[in-house]
């Protein structure tokens, strides 16, 4: 694997805390979230670009399985968004606008998923915001 590969699954893996962070700020991560996740992964993130993992799948998929793993370890919101918020700081560069907008939607999206955003999801939102603004 090269190291523009193993950027691209880092970079897909620290999406995948962004939105669990997201989707948990709440104590609870809801099968409307985790649908919400899914399908925009497969409409939306599929067609970024055509990184593939070491077993040939799209890397994109490690948003999921990044997800999923850490809402089954039951891990903390705000260490996975301070992950997630150190990877974006170092790696700037791999966040285009149109990438940061895509990020965005889904996060609005996770956040919506279950009658609406609350006040925690808002405050999550609010902070990605101004990370995305400060660049």
């Amino acid at each position: 694997m090269n190291t523009a590969q193993n950027i691209g699954i880092i970079f897909y893996q620290n999406l995948g805390k962004l939105f669990y962070a997201i989707a948990a700020s709440d104590k609870v991560v809801r099968k409307s979230e985790y649908d919400s996740l899914r399908k925009i992964v497969k409409t939306e993130w599929l067609k970024v670009d055509d990184i593939e993992d070491e077993f040939g799948v799209d890397a994109s998929f490690q948003i999921e399985i990044v997800f999923d793993w850490l809402d089954h370890e039951e891990l903390s919101a705000e260490d996975c968004f301070t992950q997630f918020e150190t990877f974006f700081k170092e790696h700037q560069s791999l966040f285009t606008d149109r990438l940061k907008q895509l990020i965005w939607t889904t996060s609005n999206a996770i956040a919506g998923a279950f009658s609406g955003k609350n006040k925690s999801e808002l405050m999550m939102l609010g902070r990605l915001k101004l990370i995305f603004e400060k660049q």
